[in-house]
């Protein structure tokens, strides 16, 4: 079975994050977000991989992934040039895919739970498709299935009035009949081709769909909170190490990942979970945790950083209380003040007071 990784869009609800690059590179625990999803293709035995491109940063991402070797799979690149939709983007993989069942990922999903079940299952059944579903608080925010007796009986992408709080999340395992449906699609209000569309006419054509529900480990990034949040759950499930050096005099708490050549200097603290990526120094006075990502080859003094993602090759050296705050790689801060701040900043950003 071959599998689609959808890494295209414009991000533009985590700007100015994505100002420089797709968001489906932000790192979370320190990882591209895209990278755990071809993770999960691969444990799933699917990789034989289309990364699908477009937009901003494509070449970042052809630069990150290379041809697949390093992650354990083969990358095959597909550009789709404008953003007419998912089902616009699976339809360019026609060619791809050829006759054979297969693996739809959006590249923006973060899911902790196995789905090579899921797969295996779809690939010895008689099922046209299989979607993942998960129970949301904001249900207008997603495509919906409608289940009646446990059967989906129709799929609306984004309803004003959801029948259910069940959200198709961005998995999808399809056959090769989805493509003569798209090819007959209409765009929608948005001018695309939605999926959603394509699984309902699929489902009203009298077509197989099976569903599995799954419970809270998905998680959508479509916001900077949302983010954070899929940060922290994955730190929690983080099991502890330590490459580096932490002098004497310095604290460690709770679950605490650090990469090599870190050093954490006399009176520094750090609270887990927390990670600490490559050639990071920790100078004194300097209280990290928990909940936060600090990137590789930064330099942190005398700070206080909560619920955080602090990215790579980053300079804060301020009495400032960060917290709930993703500040991109490059960035500076210097700051002689003690006020609690959220901040949401962008590459190569300098703030200086």
């Amino acid at each position: 079975m071959k599998g689609i990784l959808l890494h295209g869009g414009h991000g533009t609800r985590l700007r100015p994050l994505t100002h420089t690059g797709p968001k489906q590179l932000l790192p979370i625990a320190n990882k591209p977000m895209s990278e755990y999803c071809i993770e999960s293709m691969k444990e799933s035995d699917v990789t034989d991989i289309a990364i699908i491109i477009g937009g901003l940063g494509s070449n970042k991402v052809i630069e990150y992934y290379g041809d697949g070797k390093k992650f354990g799979v083969n990358i095959t690149y597909i550009k789709q040039d404008q953003p007419k939709g998912i089902s616009h983007a699976i339809r360019l993989c026609k060619d791809f895919i050829k006759d054979e069942k297969f693996l739809v990922f959006l590249g923006d999903n973060i899911i902790q739970k196995s789905i090579s079940g899921y797969v295996k299952e779809f690939k010895n059944s008689n099922y046209d498709a299989t979607i993942l579903l998960c129970e949301v608080d904001n249900p207008s925010r997603f495509g919906i299935a409608d289940i009646q007796n446990k059967k989906i009986v129709k799929i609306i992408e984004k309803p004003k009035v959801p029948p259910t709080n069940l959200a198709v999340i961005g998995i999808y395992l399809l056959s090769p009949k989805i493509f003569d449906i798209i090819d007959n699609l209409k765009p929608s209000w948005r001018n695309e081709l939605e999926i959603t569309d394509a699984l309902d006419i699929l489902l009203q054509n009298n077509n197989s769909i099976n569903h599995h529900t799954i419970t809270s480990n998905w998680k959508d990034t479509g916001t900077p909170e949302d983010i954070i949040n899929a940060n922290r759950n994955i730190l929690e499930k983080m099991t502890p190490y330590n490459f580096g050096k932490c002098e004497e005099g310095s604290k460690i708490e709770g679950s605490v990942m650090i990469g090599k050549n870190v050093l954490i200097k006399k009176g520094a603290k750090i609270i887990g979970p927390v990670i600490i990526g490559n050639d990071t120094v920790v100078e004194e006075g300097s209280f990290i945790g928990p909940n936060t990502s600090i990137g590789n080859n930064s330099k942190l003094s005398k700070c206080n950083i909560k619920n955080s993602i602090v990215m790579s090759d980053c300079v804060i050296s301020s009495k400032l209380k960060i917290r709930d705050s993703i500040i991109s790689s490059n960035a500076t801060i210097t700051e002689s003040n003690e006020e609690e701040k959220i901040f949401l900043l962008g590459e190569g950003t300098k703030i200086k007071i």
